[in-house]
């Protein structure tokens, strides 16, 4: 059966797409823009394959479709800012095989100005067609949470901006079959900057409890207390909580190119998130000095290593840094993960332990740095040794927290 979607780039952005267009009935194919990596399970594949998606076997099939989605993704370059490499990558073997009346929507972070300014001239050059007369063409910002089972695609109001507003109400067209809501901005430097505010407003607010757990260490005052008495104000006020550093595939924008214009807010907050892996393993190496040892050839116990509970990934996991900082300072570094089955830090395997209780109560210091569902806190404190817990998961008085 011809596929009625192409969702190019199987990510962490392109695979929940997919599939959520299978649930929805909708034919399609995916195209592979490099290895993928996304938060589905094994399980969650089989049920796609046997809904109807299938991969691409070559180019050619993106040129069945009536809607293409690019999903490729955009790391940090060496310079900061987000590469392009992959889009550009996409677009061009998109525009090769574009038929007239197709839809091309853009799904991946991308700086203010690039469907029109990158995305358009590509597909243009190589299809020979005109975006907005030919061809529509629109942008709209990816809004996936993995893991999170209280928001869905259904319920999660989709933005779109659209080079023309029948661009834009071809692309509602296709959304309106995945979601409740479909919210029209005025175009597409608009949308993209909707993806702008949306992932600066997290990082920002992450930084801003960052930098008030340190204070409040520093002052003696339960930040943990403060947050749970805060968020009960009804305006006004978004809870965020502190962690041992920000992972994630979406990265903060200080520097908007094209227009070069830096956001001074965002580059703080980069600065203070960046800072906290250091913070957990000063606090770690305090700890041990409290109780009378030292980091050098202390047994620690990492407790979760993905970026996220309760699932596999471990884009931008703050994690890594922590462990190579402690076996900087000479420690014996030790993990447990039930969605990691082996970890490499430095090229080297980190010794896995088995059996959680025994590791914990073995390790000088165990640090919970994420709260996956089947840890049970309550008798970890009790087997640990000393527990360090950065995510504010464990019963008051429990554990030492960040």
């Amino acid at each position: 059966m011809p596929a009625d979607l192409a969702v190019i780039g199987l990510g962490p952005f392109g695979l929940p797409l997919a599939q959520a267009a299978v649930a929805a009935g909708i034919p399609t194919v995916g195209y592979r823009t490099g290895p993928e990596a996304g938060s589905l399970s094994a399980a969650d594949l089989r049920r796609m394959l046997s809904g109807g998606f299938r991969h691409a076997t070559g180019p050619a099939e993106l040129g069945r479709v009536r809607t293409a989605v690019i999903c490729a993704p955009t790391p940090r370059g060496p310079d900061g800012a987000l590469d392009l490499t992959q889009v550009e990558a996409a677009a061009r073997t998109l525009a090769a095989q574009l038929r007239p009346h197709t839809t091309v929507v853009l799904e991946s972070a991308v700086p203010p100005g690039t469907t029109e300014e990158v995305l358009r001239p590509l597909l243009e050059a190589g299809s020979r067609l005109r975006a907005g007369r030919d061809f529509h063409l629109a942008y709209s910002p990816s809004r996936v949470d993995p893991g999170n089972r209280d928001v869905t695609p259904a319920t999660t109001p989709k933005v779109i901006g659209g080079l023309t507003p029948a661009c834009t109400e071809s692309a509602a067209a296709f959304y309106s079959r995945l979601t409740d809501k479909v919210v029209r901005a005025r175009g597409p430097r608009e949308a993209e900057t909707v993806q702008l505010l949306e992932t600066n407003f997290r990082h920002v607010n992450i930084a801003l409890v960052n930098e008030m757990a340190v204070l409040c260490h520093d002052l003696g005052v339960d930040l943990w207390d403060v947050i749970r008495c805060a968020e009960t104000k009804p305006f006004g006020f978004h809870a965020f909580r502190p962690g041992p550093g920000v992972g994630g595939h979406t990265v903060p924008q200080d520097l908007t190119a094209p227009a070069g214009r830096t956001l001074r807010m965002v580059e703080l907050a980069q600065q203070v998130n960046s800072q906290m892996p250091r913070y957990v393993v000063q606090r770690a190496a305090a700890l041990l000095n409290e109780h009378g040892k030292s980091a050098r050839a202390a047994r620690v116990l990492l407790l979760g290593v993905t970026y996220k509970p309760d699932l596999a990934d471990q884009q931008g996991t703050p994690a890594r840094e922590i462990a190579v900082r402690l076996m900087e300072l000479g420690a014996s570094v030790s993990y447990h993960d039930p969605h990691v089955p082996s970890w490499n830090v430095l090229d080297r395997p980190v010794p896995r332990a088995d059996s959680l209780y025994e590791a914990a109560a073995d390790a000088d210091l165990t640090i919970l740095l994420q709260h996956h569902r089947t840890y049970d806190l309550q008798g970890l404190s009790v087997k640990a040794q000393l527990l360090l817990d950065t995510r504010g998961a464990t019963p008051t008085g429990a554990a030492h927290r960040l």
